[in-house]
């Protein structure tokens, strides 16, 4: 019990040691991260790497979780700049957001439909109540819409107002579903048939489509690409579909790529293929899956991709340990340990187990600094918080973060040995849907 006594002690024993006073002061006037700044570790981070891969200009998600969009589009660009001669180029990503949140619209009333016998306050339906409409994905859901939808010079769709501020939109239409949540279990409490019910979805799903129409525009479904090259040379394409602009500028075959996770928790074996139940963007597209495998193997398909020039899409917990303004990811960056006493002690899959990391930004890996023996010192990173942070928005990343807090690459099979691709003949284990490796998912 905390009482008078037990303050009086810990009173004297904070004052009886005299550093405490010059901590307090500090970071009474700059604050923890300032106050326990380690400037030696900011050395460490050049901002040079011995491999790296193209990019385009660097983008800005706003005010909008569309990281794993954004970090998608970017690895994308890559070959689509290639294939055009381009300098730079960047997709619309106001276009993949208008089909993300119409199809997940869709995901949650199907979901709804097929929970009605499910308890309301059960923890289920209350998991899938809680976010319905957020901004966040995972990379299999974002391929998903690829493959549906095509994509689009971000000229054919640019940002409107509410793309790049997303917050009242999301919030406008999640109140939405949750009254056509509401409504479908009534009307099957009243005797409507499941048939019936996904007739009156129809109608729901209009009242999203106009709303997202208003909000972000009309997505093209045909257009005509009018571009210079990088020796200035004009080029016109006429007639493009956003699934023939991704069939011959990106030229992706996304049943050859795969999601690598490294989660070292008990509940998920190595070697294993995972899915999250209940999270999805298109209902009827390849369900999210991931292989559980030893972070050696992970870091060491993307150092692959890195040398053959393939920038590699990566989720992670961004806001541990790290400098936004100065875009250093590194273990090291702060003194807690003679400031406050020391920082979390838990490991990696202690840290999953107790809710104390998930994933909570995507980005892109686009070079690595390599030692003479072939390991990882620092990973180059691309992000999309605009060009006033970082190096003018890229990032560097610490391979020793890199294994705390990196948890998911997106790779094309070829970087992945056999041995660990075996897990997609074996069956597929299901996890709950509040399981941390889904999380990026569900970031606002």
């Amino acid at each position: 019990m905390i009482n008078q006594d037990l303050i009086s002690r810990f009173n004297d024993k904070y004052q009886g040691q005299a550093a405490n006073k010059a901590v307090e002061n500090a970071i009474a006037k700059v604050g923890i991260d300032q106050a326990t700044y380690n400037n030696n570790t900011r050395r460490r981070h050049d901002f040079t790497f011995s491999h790296e891969t193209k990019r385009g200009k660097i983008t800005n998600q706003k005010k909008s979780g569309r990281c794993w969009m954004f970090a998608a589009l970017n690895t994308a660009r890559v070959d689509t700049m290639d294939k055009l001669g381009a300098e730079t180029f960047e997709f619309s990503q106001n276009y993949t957001l208008f089909w993300d949140k119409l199809e997940r619209s869709n995901y949650f009333l199907d979901s709804i439909i097929e929970t009605v016998d499910e308890d309301l306050a059960g923890r289920l339906v209350s998991h899938l109540l809680f976010d319905p409409l957020g901004d966040g994905g995972q990379w299999d859901m974002f391929a998903g819409i690829l493959q549906k939808y095509g994509a689009v010079p971000k000229e054919q769709m640019p940002e409107t107002y509410h793309s790049s501020n997303t917050n009242v939109l999301d919030s406008f239409l999640t109140s939405k579903l949750r009254e056509f949540a509401h409504t479908l279990r009534q009307a099957y409490f009243d005797g409507k048939t499941l048939d019936e019910l996904a007739n009156l979805k129809e109608d729901m799903l209009y009242f999203v489509y106009q709303v997202l129409v208003k909000a972000l525009g009309t997505p093209p479904s045909e257009f005509t690409y009018q571009y210079r090259d990088k020796e200035g040379n004009f080029h016109r394409l006429e007639k493009m579909t956003p699934q023939t602009f991704f069939a011959d500028y990106v030229g992706w075959d996304l049943d050859n790529m795969v999601s690598l996770i490294n989660a070292p928790t008990e509940d998920k074996p190595y070697g294993r293929a995972f899915t999250v139940k209940y999270l999805g963007t298109i209902k009827e597209a390849k369900a999210i899956q991931y292989i559980n495998v030893p972070m050696e193997v992970l870091k060491q398909a993307a150092i692959d991709a890195i040398k053959d020039g393939h920038p590699v899409w990566f989720g992670c917990d961004v806001g541990k340990i790290s400098d936004r303004q100065a875009g250093i990811m590194d273990l090291d960056l702060y003194n807690y340990a003679d400031t406050l006493g020391g920082y979390s002690q838990l490991n990696k899959a202690e840290r999953l187990n107790y809710g104390d990391s998930l994933l909570t930004h995507a980005m892109v890996l686009v070079g690595v600094d390599l030692d003479d023996q072939g390991h990882a010192i620092n990973w180059k990173v691309e992000n999309s918080w605009g060009d006033e942070v970082g190096d003018k928005g890229i990032f560097s990343m610490s391979d020793e973060w890199f294994d705390e807090y990196t948890y998911q690459i997106a790779a094309l099979k070829d970087y992945i040995p056999e041995e660990w691709l075996k897990a997609l003949d074996q069956g597929t284990i299901e996890l709950e849907p509040w399981d941390p490796m889904g999380a990026l998912a569900k970031v606002k």
